[in-house]
């Protein structure tokens, strides 16, 4: 078994997050479904970024999201994604190395821009995301060092990427790597669209034993199974992998790890700000949870507070040391 370098080595689209407070009307203004995430082009982005109000621009990306708050937690972290060699993917390259997450991915000299998201948030504190993923396409099985997966505890992948065949390749060869070092795999949904694409790709995952720990919101798991109600999704889990993590909202979440059902209740929030990057910091309090011995109920408390916290505030990475809210949970357990 080769040294453990990394508790979680991730692999994602690398993207900016330019977000700013929206209305319902903005929404229909420019077709958009609110709570969702739509692929745009380049055009269509500077045609919404212009009409968007004062925006603030930070690193984001659904699996950078989970490993810098991986690196909040005091755990050891490391990213994989593709941007190019300019403004913003210097600002993303800076971004997620200040936090203290390993980033080496050799940018694109050539080609689109660094990917960019368009995050527009309403008053319910619902997001809603435009994103231009630019350079992040250009993500390949070259990009990923096999070096580097062996050395990391779980390897987590977003489903997001399951879009362009070279990205789809780079994940499976991920998996592969990961298994063969006897490392876990771990896999987020990420969005019901996403899995309406690829449904069929995402279940035969499931069966081939290629995902070790799922991570799903109710949205994604009821359209995984083509279900109705959360009590058929959590059977139709039951024995697809080791653990599957379903996010709630402020209903908390529920875990099904074997034949067990451990539902935990959500983290009291004084105020839900933007829920952008809810469910990636729940992933990060659990897989920091996981790498470090805790149970189940645990890792899905630690969740809890990740997503508390991100919640709390504008943008999808925590403004407050996540280790330091963690201590609170480790003492109860």
């Amino acid at each position: 078994m080769p040294c453990d370098d990394f508790d979680v080595m991730a692999v994602g689209h690398a993207v900016v997050d330019v977000i700013a407070p929206a209305t319902d009307e903005d929404l229909e203004l420019h077709g958009l479904v609110k709570g969702s995430m739509v692929l745009v082009d380049s055009e269509q982005v500077e045609t919404t970024y212009a009409a968007m109000g004062p925006a603030v621009e930070s690193s984001g990306g659904s699996a950078a999201n989970t490993v810098a708050g991986v690196a909040s937690f005091g755990g050891s972290a490391a990213f994989v994604g593709k941007v190019k060699d300019d403004q913003l993917g210097r600002v993303f390259t800076h971004d997620i190395r200040s936090v203290g997450v390993e980033f080496s991915t050799p940018p694109a000299t050539e080609g689109e821009a660094t990917a960019r998201c368009l995050v527009m948030v309403t008053p319910d504190a619902q997001r809603t995301m435009s994103t231009f993923l630019g350079a992040a396409r250009g993500l390949a099985a070259g990009d990923i060092d096999r070096d580097l997966v062996t050395r990391s505890r779980i390897t987590y992948l977003e489903g997001y990427l399951w879009d362009p065949p070279e990205a789809i390749s780079a994940l499976v060869q991920a998996m592969d790597w990961a298994h063969a070092a006897e490392r876990r795999v771990a896999f987020s949904l990420s969005d019901p669209f996403c899995v309406d694409r690829h449904r069929r790709e995402f279940v035969d995952l499931l069966s081939a034993g290629s995902v070790d720990v799922l991570f799903a919101n109710e949205s994604e798991v009821l359209s995984l199974f083509e279900v109705s109600s959360l009590d058929e999704a959590l059977a139709a889990l039951k024995g697809t992998c080791e653990i599957a993590a379903v996010t709630r909202g402020p209903a908390g979440s529920v875990v099904v790890a074997g034949s067990d059902v451990v539902r935990v209740p959500a983290e009291p929030v004084d105020e839900v700000v933007d829920t952008t990057g809810a469910g990636d910091l729940y992933a990060a309090g659990f897989l920091f949870g996981l790498t470090h011995s805790a149970g189940v109920d645990v890792c899905a408390r630690l969740g809890g507070v990740a997503a508390a916290e991100v919640v709390s505030h504008m943008g999808a990475r925590p403004h407050t040391s996540l280790a330091a809210l963690a201590v609170p949970v480790f003492r109860r357990a």
